[in-house]
């Protein structure tokens, strides 16, 4: 095994144009690559990994090649998209992912929040011989949840932050993994940790930020769907 990552770059292609605009400079027949899968070809004459991956809740292509040819690339895909590409960075995609309801390892999944929990039960198969994890994920699916990540909307004004105490009924009831405003929908939403007789669509909630309690409501996940 050669580790290649100081001589490596990658770009990532995300959103509903990104097939049409990568298409373009590449030899590779793009619609060949189905999602979670990869092909080695050419992208502006560049050898390059080519793999329809991302995490934004879009379609969308990963480019892996020589790190020299990166400034080339970058600025190829931006000629070709024209208006309709912008360079963005990892703040986009997390909000991205976010609205889309997908989870990110330490804010919905933990050494200590269960796959589960995170709501990712079908990724799950407990009829394994074995894995690390099983025994603990059998106990928990046979005697049921007492908690759950659910998605919240802030009612009061306010950004619900990740780890901030959630509180119903006058008591504390969990934490927040991940708050943020979305750009896509224009609102202030967020995902918590709690416990399961609360986390049904409507239930009232109260998020401690920064000394003050502010309502929020349980509303459904994913926030947003792809060609909304």
């Amino acid at each position: 095994i050669i580790n290649d990552s100081d001589i490596t770059a990658q770009l990532a292609i995300q959103g509903p144009k990104a097939g049409e605009i990568l298409q373009e400079i590449t030899d590779i027949d793009l619609s060949t690559i189905k999602f979670y899968s990869w092909a080695y070809g050419k992208v502006d004459g560049v050898e390059c990994l080519i793999s329809r991956t991302g995490y934004t809740g879009e379609d969308g292509f990963e480019i892996y090649f020589a790190h020299d040819k990166a400034v080339q690339l970058w600025e190829k895909l931006l000629a070709v998209g024209k208006d309709n590409i912008v360079p963005v960075g990892l703040g986009a995609r997390d909000t991205l992912r976010f609205e889309a309801g997908l989870p990110l390892y330490g804010h919905e999944l933990s050494e200590s929040i269960t796959p589960l929990e995170a709501g990712l039960g079908r990724f799950v198969v407990l009829g394994k011989d074995d894995f690390i994890g099983l025994d603990a994920l059998k106990k928990q699916d046979q005697e049921g949840l007492a908690r759950k990540v659910a998605g919240f909307e802030m009612i009061d004004r306010g950004i619900a932050r990740a780890e901030f105490k959630v509180f119903a009924d006058d008591k504390e009831i969990g934490f927040v993994t991940t708050g943020s405003p979305a750009p896509s929908l224009d609102k202030y939403l967020g995902n918590a940790l709690i416990d399961v007789d609360y986390t049904q669509v409507g239930q009232e909630l109260f998020i401690d930020i920064r000394g003050k309690k502010r309502k929020a409501a349980v509303i459904a996940t994913p926030f947003y769907k792809r060609g909304r």
